[in-house]
């Protein structure tokens, strides 16, 4: 599977290009209106991320009532609405909620967006709401993407302008989306010190199956394990090592049942590898040979992952955490 592209410059009809330097101009105003539909975590951070690099571009805000009322305390929007009619004059939607949701939001914005808008999401799968994008057709100008950024605690009161510094922020245009779309958006991210990566969106699935959604379930699975097993008395005697390996398990439940379920069929090929992984330790877990087998690689493919994660940290001036 060939590697995920990033770059200044987007691809031209949603090809991949090369990873390259991005500028970041502040005088660069890409969008003037913007509207983020869903002000948790994710969405509120991208509000307050416009509001440092552009200060003149109008913010505006859906979500219920008490959020809203914490999105203005923390001076995230100009205006904000529990209605979607707000994003009428928007010149870019951003769909923050969780991903099933924004797959409704999307098919009710034909109605109400100018035609010259451009929508984009952040959901952790992208197969199910290209899909859907591709029903409305060429009535919205829809290009999804993923922000791979978070935090251990969610809710617009965690929300940070610099919680996309030195991130990647996947998009996965189709071969019809606009060019101009694209390298506003690459602006876009860019300005909020994001790297804009372009892949197809079956290909981020399949990604995301293995280095996240994986990972949630693996993480969940084990802290119910272990909780059934020795219960709240046995808890007490736990060090670090659960609590490090569990910290996934803390997550909203609600939010990672769309994800699952939009990305099902990756995610069951991924629960089989693993599975087959730990059938072979069950059977062999007294076999020497057998456990180095599996823990002598899996140390050596932890250590590529912290030497990638160090060269991100070493990335350009505008793409530092």
């Amino acid at each position: 599977m060939p590697e995920a592209s990033g770059g200044d410059r987007p691809p031209a009809g949603g090809g991949q290009v090369g990873r390259e330097p991005g500028t970041r101009r502040a005088d660069r105003v890409p969008f003037e209106r913007v509207a983020v539909v869903g002000l948790g975590l994710i969405g509120g951070s991208i509000a307050l991320a416009v509001r440092r690099a552009w200060p003149s571009v109008v913010v505006t805000g859906v979500d219920s009532g008490e959020v809203i009322d914490r999105a203005r305390s923390l001076g995230a929007v100009d205006a904000a609405s529990t209605d979607l009619v707000i994003v009428s004059e928007a010149s870019l939607v951003v769909l923050a909620a969780p991903v099933r949701q924004n797959i409704g939001r999307l098919l009710e914005l034909p109605r109400l967006v100018r035609p010259s808008a451009v929508v984009t999401d952040v959901g952790s799968t992208k197969r199910a709401i290209v899909e859907a994008a591709r029903h409305v057709g060429g009535e919205v100008t829809f290009v999804g993407g993923h922000p791979l950024a978070g935090a251990t605690a969610s809710g617009i009161e965690h929300a940070s302008a610099d919680l996309f510094s030195g991130r990647r922020w996947l998009f996965t245009p189709e071969a019809d989306s606009p060019p101009d779309a694209l390298e506003r958006l690459r602006v876009f991210v860019s300005m909020m010190g994001a790297e804009p990566c372009w892949m197809d969106a079956a290909e981020h699935d399949h990604l995301m199956a293995y280095l996240s959604h994986l990972p949630q379930l693996a993480a969940s699975a084990l802290m119910q394990v272990a909780g059934d097993e020795v219960g709240a008395a046995g808890l007490e005697f736990a060090g670090p090592g659960l609590t490090d390996t569990t910290r996934l398990a803390g997550s909203p439940s609600g939010i990672w049942a769309d994800i699952c379920l939009t990305n099902a069929d990756y995610l069951q090929a991924a629960l089989g590898r693993l599975a087959d992984v730990l059938d072979s330790l069950r059977a062999r877990v007294g076999d020497r040979d057998a456990l180095e087998g599996i823990l002598g690689p899996a140390r050596a493919w932890r250590e590529q992952l912290i030497a990638s994660a160090r060269r991100l940290d070493r990335a350009p001036e505008g793409g530092k955490r």
